[in-house]
């Protein structure tokens, strides 16, 4: 059942803008969720597993997920569980145009190289257990300057679980450190970074990395969970989502600068990889909603 339900809807379009809400024994997430705002879902008490984009990780009590607009998610509990649930809209907090602010984006969002999950410590739970009972109150009270409040809570969640996050990536990387693998590791992302827009194939990594394809799809797997080909999708669906979001470049230019020729050939991929076209994403999500 859910405790409470704290929504703000956006006088312009009539959307969801901001929600806060919590759940007791029951699981709002038990079918494949593709959200067009951000979510914060940290699951308070109890454990199962967790299906996003094109992988699957255990949790356990004390978690707290991160999931950018349309990203697919689903939840499958072993047992009850109870959690808060924060969602914001682009529209009233945009990351990509606060980056400078708040650096989640890469870190909590948008990271194809880490699960999209952070460990809560009781530093964190107490901090978060105060904000959320100020955004609560906040919520039901209506007065003046109410955004420019939320958001500025909202800001201390997205930044002490950013800098929670970076912690525990980087006592992650001291343990990967041990073998030879660090440095193919950063190879790969560096080469990903570099060449996502015109290489694509396993072969062409291998080559880079100088190891053959079947070493380089057993790393993929074992530190991200993924195989190369879903890093590269990943990787271009992030820049596409982000040059809908924040520009009126033509869906004919953004596939171009792509990679992609045929733009109906790119939106195919688009929708493939988030079940809505990059039309529908932009009027929904990015730049097109917002100049409406």
């Amino acid at each position: 059942m859910n405790e409470d339900n704290l929504t703000l809807i956006n006088p312009q379009t009539g959307n969801l803008a901001f929600k806060i809400s919590s759940f007791i024994d029951s699981n709002p997430f038990e079918e494949l969720q593709r959200l067009n705002h951000f979510s914060l879902i940290w699951i308070k008490k109890g454990k199962g597993t967790v299906k996003a984009d094109f992988s699957e990780y255990n949790f356990n009590s004390n978690t707290l997920f991160a999931f950018s607009p349309y990203q697919p998610f689903l939840f499958q509990n072993n047992e009850k569980i109870e959690g808060v649930v924060l969602n914001f809209h682009p529209d009233f907090f945009c990351i990509h145009k606060h980056q400078q602010e708040v650096a989640c984006n890469g870190i909590l969002f948008n990271n194809i190289y880490s699960p999209p999950f952070v460990k809560i410590d009781d530093t964190a739970s107490s901090t978060f257990d105060m904000l959320l009972t100020q955004i609560k109150a906040e919520m039901n009270n209506k007065a003046l300057a109410q955004y420019e409040l939320l958001v500025s809570y909202l800001k201390i969640y997205l930044i002490t679980a950013s800098r929670l996050k970076s912690e525990q990536q980087s006592e992650s990387e001291i343990i990967v450190s041990e073998n030879k693998e660090p440095f193919i590791l950063q190879n790969l992302k560096n080469y990903i970074e570099i060449h996502y827009k015109t290489k694509r194939s396993a072969s062409d990594y291998a080559n880079l990395l100088n190891i053959t394809p079947k070493a380089l799809a057993r790393i993929t797997k074992n530190h991200f969970n993924r195989t190369l080909t879903d890093l590269i999708s990943e990787r271009i669906i992030i820049e596409a989502k982000r040059e809908l979001y924040l520009t009126n470049k033509a869906i004919k230019e953004i596939a171009h600068n792509l990679g992609y020729d045929d733009e109906y050939y790119f939106s195919r991929f688009f929708k493939n990889n988030t079940a809505i076209s990059p039309q529908l994403y932009r009027d929904t999500v990015g730049f097109g909603k917002s100049m409406s």
